[in-house]
């Protein structure tokens, strides 16, 4: 009778001895990969797979190359209206760069900043007839890609997908509105005389909207 009462207890034991070491099996798994785990923030730097593209550092690393080319190109905009106002099409051609809907025209103005309207100022600029009315972006929203295609230096084909492509014309805005904008103070510029280059799509020959690359008040 002992004999047996022995052999019963022998086999309720190895289940749960087996059990024992599953269950040590599996804490000892889940220190393992508590201590290898990296917490990420959402939309963070970190929060991009190796290789792939990330806007963020992008917009970082491009926008001063955009800055600088669009400062080299950037023609008075009192000598883009006259051109235009002769031939918009020969206009487009000598000082713009083909990108798409309109060529992308690099300027550069001083004038006297007028009304605003959802972050965007008009500006009366010296030598630039009435009927072109110019305007600047100065956010909290900058819209558009100007920014991106003003050089001609960035192509599609250098982005996996148009998603991309897009988020690079967003990130190089953003990255304006840091190192631009966020030195003046683009809620009161009304009234003051600023100095702005910047690129536009020319599209409608009388209405200009720049996105700047370099503002400063006087």
């Amino acid at each position: 009778m002992s004999s047996q009462s022995g052999a019963v207890i022998s086999r309720r034991a190895k289940p749960r001895f087996r059990l024992a070491l599953v269950s040590a099996a599996t804490l000892i798994l889940l220190a393992a990969m508590a201590i290898d785990t990296k917490v990420v923030k959402i939309g963070s730097a970190a929060d991009v797979q190796p290789g792939a593209f990330s806007a963020a550092e992008f917009g970082k690393s491009q926008f001063p190359t955009v800055q600088s080319a669009i400062e080299k190109r950037a023609v008075s905009a009192a000598i883009v209206a006259a051109a235009i106002a002769k031939d918009q099409a020969a206009a487009g051609k000598e000082y713009g760069v083909e990108a798409g809907s309109g060529p992308e025209i690099s300027i550069k103005f001083t004038g006297v900043a007028g009304k605003v309207e959802s972050g965007v100022y008009v500006v009366d600029v010296e030598g630039v007839p009435n009927t072109v009315v110019i305007r600047v972006q100065t956010g909290p929203a900058i819209n558009g890609t100007d920014l991106r295609d003003a050089t001609g230096e960035i192509a599609f084909g250098q982005f996996v997908n148009q998603i991309d492509y897009q988020n690079a014309g967003s990130a190089l805005n953003k990255e304006m509105k840091k190192q631009v904008l966020s030195k003046v103070d683009a809620s009161n510029l009304a009234g003051k005389t600023i100095s702005v280059v910047g690129a536009f799509k020319l599209t409608n020959p009388n209405s200009w909207l720049v996105t700047p690359v370099k503002l400063d008040v006087q």
